[in-house]
């Protein structure tokens, strides 16, 4: 319900009791990826729309019995609790005989109503008609492997600092407590069982982070080249939580670098100090906004800058089921305005032969392809470099016109690296 309002899942999740947040994570998210299915179903089942707490209710049954082999609990068991519910919520109590008449029909008529309800293509890929649409027009030849994805479960990705031990000892490490895994780019390691982030071996000494395979590839990408420079000024803007501010610092040497970790967002500013703390690294974390240098800059050009840009973030869905059902398609536009004023503001702050990363967690060429495409034909001193360009999560897949897409799983990013030339 509170999804439904426009709060995002983690806002909301943030309100329950600790040691009762997993579970509920695991129920929310299993159900933001079958709310299409299941609001399919309840426009069959009922005639009209009932209020808020008990369509939610009703939607939240219906996502979890309609799995069937998949359900995490018994029919009988997902029906029984969810009248057990009903009655426990003032705003749904009245309506505990309707909630039980409504599932019971459903598992009575499970075949035909299924039938009717995937006709519908909301229904049938769990994702709104516009995401849809976008997708189809976009890929064509991928649409559907993307949407699929989208309601997968993702993998848990491990960053290895490479400061403390490499890839293969920390493999090793876990192997010797059990620990299955294996390597995910120079220095990932993907678990073949989840883990809390508490019982992950090393975490709190600063040994990992948890961080997508794709999103590891920024750090390398933007320092690439820049071996010979002496010292390193660079900026991460929209730094915050500070994953790849802190794979900057874990491939450079502290004593050759001065980093900079921008956010406009003082709460997640302090994120970044807590994630730098607990590896033992340090830069320099501002409150600020990238689009208004004149309020952080001290005027010093960069070597190299890193741009994480905001972006509807549909590449991350899998991980975040509620981002698709928060979306609106006019998001897309305005997101887009977004980028190409924080790309015309920070570009300017770049030494002659300094690079910017430009990056997005997003699928849309709009946010991607297209909004490179237009900057450098509007600024004629930036040069493109060997760049990923789009990664889908796809499964390792490598469809046509995307050479570089990741051998293993991953999530779905864009990546253009921007060298300015000379005048």
């Amino acid at each position: 319900m509170a999804v439904r309002s426009g709060v995002s899942a983690t806002a909301a999740l943030g309100e329950i009791s600790a040691p009762m947040r997993p579970g509920v994570q695991a129920l929310v998210f299993q159900v933001l990826r079958s709310l299409g299915t299941a609001q399919g179903l309840r426009k069959q089942l009922a005639s009209r729309t009932p209020s808020p707490a008990v369509d939610a209710l009703l939607c939240s049954s219906l996502a979890l019995v309609s799995l069937k082999d998949d359900a995490p609990y018994e029919p009988f068991t997902l029906v029984n609790q969810a009248v057990e519910a009903a009655k426990k919520t003032s705003n749904a109590r009245a309506h505990a005989a309707f909630i039980n008449g409504c599932l019971r029909r459903f598992l009575r008529e499970r075949d035909a109503l299924m039938d009717i309800v995937l006709q519908d293509p909301v229904a049938r890929w769990n994702h709104p008609a516009w995401w849809v649409t976008r997708l189809e027009k976009d890929y064509p030849n991928e649409w559907q492997d993307l949407l699929a994805a989208g309601n997968m479960r993702p993998p848990m990705v491990l960053r290895v600092n490479a400061k403390r031990v490499t890839v293969e000892q920390y493999r090793k490490h876990l192997h010797a407590q059990g620990i299955e895994s294996s390597a995910n780019g120079p220095y990932g390691a993907t678990l073949v069982q989840p883990l809390p982030v508490g019982q992950i071996p090393g975490f709190q000494q600063g040994d990992v982070s948890v961080q997508d395979g794709a999103a590891q590839i920024a750090a390398p990408l933007l320092l690439g080249g820049l071996d010979g420079k002496k010292r390193l000024r660079i900026l991460d803007a929209c730094a915050a939580p500070g994953g790849k501010t802190a794979h900057l610092l874990e491939l450079t040497d502290a004593e050759n670098v001065d980093l900079i970790a921008l956010d406009v967002d003082a709460a997640r500013c302090e994120r970044i100090y807590e994630n730098l703390q607990r590896l033992a690294l340090s830069a320099q974390v501002i409150v600020g906004d990238a689009a208004d240098p004149g309020t952080w800059w001290d005027g010093q050009p960069f070597d190299a800058i890193l741009l994480d840009a905001p972006c509807t973030a549909s590449g991350i869905d899998r991980r975040h089921p509620d981002i698709r059902w928060l979306r609106r398609e006019s998001d897309i536009a305005q997101l887009a305005g977004v980028q190409a004023r924080l790309l015309e503001c920070l570009w300017p702050m770049i030494k002659p032969n300094g690079r910017l990363l430009y990056c997005t967690c997003s699928v849309f060429p709009a946010e991607g392809r297209d909004q490179i495409k237009a900057f450098l034909a509007h600024n004629t001193d930036a040069a493109m470099l060997p760049s990923p360009g789009h990664l889908l999560p796809l499964f390792g897949a490598k469809p046509d016109g995307l050479p570089d897409n990741l051998s293993g799983d991953n999530d779905g990013f864009f990546y253009a690296l921007l060298e300015k030339r000379p005048v």
